[in-house]
């Protein structure tokens, strides 16, 4: 029985979490598909389609896609993002969160309030839609150096107890605004490790 399955969207984040957890015995999931059927909203065959492959899967499953996380912990799953809200909950506000895809926005949203409770999180958001492309291109290093810049300048800006990379794919850029800030930068992968593993 593997220690962890992993639901994820993009074939890069297999090295990732291999990275994270060498001695682990992983079972990882592609379906690039998911993300791009889930752009317009999940419909009731997807769903079932995230939900089957959760319940045929042995011990703990985490998904590692934000858009489709609601989906997959309705059905069980972990969402990779979920130990990094709670943190930030734990650092309390004002949060930063930054974000390339608008499918993410809404439940990073909700996920970041349920964990903050009562509370108000204080939020600002920073979409950085323009540097998906990097990603998608297969531009890691890119894609990292242009969030974390933009991130950069939104913390010159205005002062901020934490910031929240809402997604798996943008944990590179963690390391580089960690070398530039004193403020915690919570990435996903990382800390939705710790606590499962």
């Amino acid at each position: 029985m593997p220690d962890l399955t992993l639901l994820h969207t993009a074939e890069v984040h297999v090295e990732t979490f291999r990275a994270l957890a060498p001695a682990a015995d992983l079972d990882q999931q592609v379906r690039a598909d998911w993300l791009d059927r889930a752009q317009d909203g999940i419909d009731a065959a997807l769903g079932a389609e995230i939900a089957a492959a959760v319940a045929a899967a042995d011990g703990p499953v985490l998904c590692t896609c934000t858009t489709l996380g609601p989906a997959a912990e309705a059905a069980g799953a972990t969402r990779i993002d979920w130990p990094m809200m709670q943190e930030a909950a734990r650092i309390g506000g004002p949060v930063l969160m930054a974000y390339c895809l608008e499918s993410t926005a809404e439940p990073s949203e909700a996920l970041l309030r349920r964990a903050f409770g009562a509370r108000d999180p204080d939020l600002t958001c920073l979409e950085l839609g323009r540097h998906w492309p990097l990603f998608e291109a297969g531009d890691s290093a890119g894609f990292a150096a242009a969030i974390a810049g933009d991130v950069c300048e939104a913390l010159a800006a205005m002062d901020f107890a934490c910031v929240v990379l809402a997604q798996a794919s943008m944990a590179g850029a963690a390391e580089l605004l960690r070398q530039q800030t004193e403020v915690p930068v919570l990435a996903s992968p990382e800390i939705a490790v710790r606590a499962l593993l």
